[in-house]
């Protein structure tokens, strides 16, 4: 029973990984499963609504019932409802987009989006996964991982998304150990060119990082020379305000390194 469990969530994944329609044996060869074992469990994933096959080209992809329990764990994370009102507050403090994080296995899922305080169009980023290595977001998080969980991150090959993207698993230890002396992650356009993010992380009662919390936006505004600084060091204070809402310390987090 655990086996078909963990094939079922991985071919899950698969379906969530980027490509939104796979077929049978896309989906065999990603989670290195026998074609007829893959066909035999979706066909009962369909019949609980978690995938859906296209009648044009007989492809899979993810189900209404995945939504319905993705929403279900962002309307119990704790998380996400007390980083609303500092979410909106730094938002209004910077002038930029605020992405609340949380690690789920490789990448960062967005779990909250507070908009930019101006008039232009923008997306909703609630429940986008960016890989961990090329968000501020991710590396506010693993900065304060265990050596053991930090090796196993950078073990996994890193993918580039863009030309700026950090693969080189020493350079992206460097990069955590620089995270985790100032107390904020930087990142420039590592995951979409012309766009930079800072994040700091987030802490619960028992000292632990449970996510980041850092705002998004053109590279040229948020790294600009002077202004990054008044950046971070807000979003700093609104990540420890945050932490100590959910019950941290005033000194979790610190780190004598």
């Amino acid at each position: 029973m655990t086996r078909a469990v963990d094939r079922a969530v991985r071919m899950l994944l698969a379906l969530a990984s980027g490509t939104p329609r796979l077929g049978v044996s896309e989906i065999s060869e990603l989670v290195e499963v026998p074609k007829p074992t893959v066909y035999t469990m979706l066909r009962t994933l369909e019949r609980h609504g978690l995938v859906v096959q296209e009648v044009e080209g007989g492809k899979y992809a993810l189900g209404p019932a995945v939504l319905q329990l993705g929403n279900a764990y962002l309307d119990g994370s704790e998380l996400r409802a007390r980083s609303a009102s500092w979410a909106d507050m730094l938002a209004r403090q910077t002038g930029e987009a605020v992405w609340v994080g949380v690690l789920s296995g490789h990448n960062v899922v967005v779990v909250h989006h507070a908009f930019r305080p101006d008039d232009l169009v923008q997306i909703l980023e609630v429940g986008a996964a960016i890989p961990w290595h090329a968000c501020a977001l991710g590396h506010a998080i693993v900065s304060l991982l265990d050596d053991d969980a930090q090796k196993a991150l950078l073990a996994v090959p890193a993918q580039r998304l863009t030309g700026r993207t950090v693969t080189d698993p020493e350079a992206l230890r460097q990069a955590l150990t620089a995270t985790r002396q100032r107390g904020y992650a930087v990142e420039d356009q590592e995951a979409t060119l012309g766009d930079a993010g800072l994040a700091a992380p987030v802490f619960d009662w028992s000292g632990r990082a449970v996510g980041a919390l850092g705002i998004v936006g053109p590279a040229e505004r948020l790294l600009e020379a002077g202004r990054q600084g008044r950046l971070a060091d807000a979003v700093r204070s609104t990540a420890r305000a945050l932490s100590r809402d959910l019950g941290a310390s005033r000194g979790a987090g610190t780190t004598t390194d």
